[in-house]
């Protein structure tokens, strides 16, 4: 969706793919900071519930939650949208994005 609506609405982008390039752990840090690690450790997403139940447990604080995106990014929720390293976003939100782009 968030693709889709950068193209629509001809916004230039850089799509970084985290299967092909991980995120770094100081990244994700920095992320937590600015949004809290609760909003980005995706525990709804499959990946996150196929973990051992006592990861899923461990999962209490900001440190354990960055060990586990760190260690498997695909628990971290995405689209996360930047702008000048600062997060817009976590997730698609067209009202967002219209306020930051448009």
């Amino acid at each position: 969706k968030a693709i889709h609506w950068f193209k629509e609405h001809n916004v230039d982008f850089t799509f970084h793919n985290t299967k092909a390039e991980a995120i770094s752990k100081e990244k994700i840090q920095s992320w937590c900071t600015q949004v809290g690690w609760e909003k980005l450790l995706n525990k709804k997403g499959t990946t996150f519930r196929k973990l051992h139940p006592a990861v899923q447990m461990n999962a209490t604080t900001e440190a354990a939650a960055i060990e586990i995106m760190n260690e498997r990014q695909s628990t971290i929720k995405r689209p996360i949208i930047e702008k000048n390293n600062k997060i817009i976003t976590v997730g698609f939100d067209e009202k967002k994005y219209e306020i930051a782009y448009l």
